[in-house]
């Protein structure tokens, strides 16, 4: 069936505004983590919770509980738990609106944003605590950190080299692809601390967790920015 000029012209009118849904959607999904896991850590008092040391998922834990020499004890873990379970799905539904993608390359998107959303539920489902290395549970807790970690470096990598078919700037794409390097990197750094600390691993470990998740949030919020301004414009 031909396409007639009338809904030749609704599609472009439509363009502007899906690829504007889909930038807020990209700025909502890190925005939702990053103000969940201030509230979280403002509430954990005596002793402060502390960026550089604790684990993300600590903030989580309800407790008290102990795991890898650490003390975790977060009176609104629950904010942390929706935080985690609320941010990947919503960057999924960003994902998925984007256009200029097809074929292997929409599946080059969607697939490291599922693994993100899908981590993102399973440390909200299952806590980082003591009790969970104890029940077995701990291993989807894992695995939720792994998907996500990797998922969302992949992801920021994807979409900066495909900057322009996004709909981003070109200083955008080339952020979310250092972003994702550098958070590629910081989990291999992760992992082998771990591994080498064991029970008690070094005092930064916070900190290099961090590298591997939290470059790729700031620089998906301002590719979200970016994709706004341009469909705006």
């Amino acid at each position: 069936m031909a396409v007639t000029e009338s809904e030749s012209r609704g599609t472009a009118a439509n363009q502007p505004e899906q690829r504007r849904t889909a930038g807020a959607l990209l700025v909502a999904g890190p925005a939702i983590y990053l103000v969940a896991e201030f509230v979280a850590a403002a509430a954990w008092t005596d002793p402060g919770y502390s960026y550089t040391h604790h684990f993300i998922s600590d903030l989580g834990v309800r407790g008290p509980s102990t795991l890898f020499g650490q003390y975790m004890y977060s009176p609104l873990a629950w904010v942390m738990n929706t935080g985690f379970f609320l941010f990947g799905i919503v960057i999924l539904a960003g994902v998925a609106m984007l256009r200029g993608l097809n074929g292997a390359r929409r599946w080059a998107a969607l697939v490291p944003a599922g693994m993100l959303a899908v981590g993102g539920v399973l440390l909200a489902l299952f806590h980082g605590s003591g009790e969970a290395l104890t029940d077995g549970t701990g291993e989807f807790h894992s695995l939720g950190a792994f998907a996500g970690f990797t998922g969302a470096n992949v992801l920021a990598m994807g979409l900066g080299r495909m900057w322009r078919r996004i709909g981003v700037s070109r200083d955008a794409g080339r952020g979310m692809v250092v972003a994702g390097v550098v958070g590629l990197v910081s989990t291999v750094a992760y992992l082998a601390a771990i591994m080498a600390g064991g029970d008690s691993p070094i005092g930064v470990i916070g900190l290099i967790e961090r590298g591997a998740a939290e470059p790729f949030l700031v620089g998906l919020l301002c590719a979200g920015v970016s994709m706004i301004k341009r469909a705006g414009s």
